[in-house]
């Protein structure tokens, strides 16, 4: 993994692309990673519509001891297991693509301006 570490508010952080986030001196274009479902071309834009999406594939919510702030799911036939940020805000990229790996052909993650 590539990338600056970068140190704000008492955190350090890992950067992977600094001119994205302006860390470099320059303006940085706003770009922002969405998660497409293939099928449909649907952009997700809520738990709500994933969740749909995910059932549709075998996935369950997952109620089992844990972090109140995450949302799970699970495959009945799989150890795999989906943790997402309760609030969608905090939705970020790493969630994306672990959704992508865990359910191949059926999801994207595309830049967007």
């Amino acid at each position: 993994m590539s990338g600056v570490w970068v140190f704000k508010n008492g955190v350090y952080r890992l950067v992977e692309n600094p001119q994205a986030e302006g860390l470099d001196g320059r303006q940085a274009s706003p770009r922002r990673k969405v998660l497409v479902h293939l099928p449909s071309g649907e952009e997700i834009s809520s738990y709500s519509s994933l969740e749909q999406i995910l059932r549709g594939l075998g996935w369950e919510r997952y109620h089992g001891r844990g972090d109140a702030d995450l949302i799970r799911f699970h495959k009945h036939n799989s150890i795999d297991l989906i943790s997402l940020p309760r609030d969608f805000s905090k939705f970020s990229s790493v969630h994306m693509y672990d959704i992508v790996i865990k359910n191949p052909n059926i999801f994207h993650v595309q830049d967007r301006s």
